[in-house]
């Protein structure tokens, strides 16, 4: 058996039918969508059934940006002909300190890209499993931050519709940031003086308005505020106010104001 190491003067030579393996270069390597604009993927940060945000860096950007990579494939019909259309159509509208910035969207045969700005500090939620709870100072300068970001948005006619602490995310200084407008919707202004209705159940269970638990069309603008209210029982509480061990006590208390107001 020949020995495995070969001197340099014992290298074989190549014969003109000999096949050998090319080698393939950086160069001649055919770009990804998105390296094609200028972004290279990182680590994966967030992911769902259908959805993956994923640290890119960015030469247009000079610097790290978030990308939110949708699969048709696995996505409801429902979500790629109405939510994902109606989030970029809101966020592309939006600038304000304490919300995220949508920077671009690309779409392919069998992704959606949504690029947007980076907040490397996670998100409320993470901060509150590590340090139990929010102090008194940390606290207001949040909960004013949120009241700001939804202020701006509610102005604008668009709602949120799932604020919540995993949706909180801090930039470098600790400012939040937010982000995920998937459930929004715009032209949402008051008419006639008065809110129009929502009769879309959407966000997370636990921060959801007793209106929507309980399947009755409900003002969206207010729901968003009772969302607010809950995250501030969190950042102050460290734990949410609602479960499924006193949900039942939040509809009788809904029930009890609704015939209190109706009186």
């Amino acid at each position: 058996m020949p020995s495995p190491i070969t001197s340099l003067n014992q290298l074989p030579t190549t014969s003109p039918h000999t096949h050998t393996a090319k080698v393939e270069t950086a160069s001649e390597r055919r770009l990804t969508v998105l390296e094609s604009h200028g972004y290279y993927l990182g680590k994966t940060i967030g992911s769902g059934s259908y959805a993956t945000v994923r640290v890119a860096h960015s030469e247009r950007h000079d610097g790290n940006v978030a990308v939110k990579i949708v699969s048709k494939f696995t996505a409801p019909t429902d979500y790629l002909k109405k939510f994902l259309p109606r989030e970029i159509e809101v966020v592309k509208g939006l600038k304000h300190p304490n919300l995220i910035r949508f920077l671009q969207a690309i779409e392919t045969t069998h992704r959606v890209y949504i690029v947007m700005e980076f907040a490397e500090n996670g998100s409320l939620l993470d901060i509150i499993r590590r340090d139990s709870y929010i102090d008194e100072g940390r606290a207001r300068k949040w909960f004013r931050q949120l009241l700001e970001a939804v202020d701006y948005c509610h102005e604008r006619g668009v709602v949120h519709r799932d604020i919540k602490c995993e949706n909180l995310l801090m930039d470098k200084g600790y400012n939040i940031k937010l982000s995920d407008f998937g459930f929004a919707r715009g032209h949402l202004k008051p008419r006639n003086g008065q809110l129009p209705l929502s009769e879309t159940f959407c966000g997370s269970y636990a921060y959801a308005s007793p209106e929507i638990l309980r399947g009755t069309p409900y003002h969206p603008q207010q729901s968003d505020i009772w969302s607010m209210g809950v995250v501030l029982y969190a950042m102050v509480f460290g734990r949410l106010p609602f479960d499924d061990a006193n949900y039942n006590l939040l509809l009788k208390v809904y029930l009890h104001v609704v015939k209190v107001n109706v009186k």
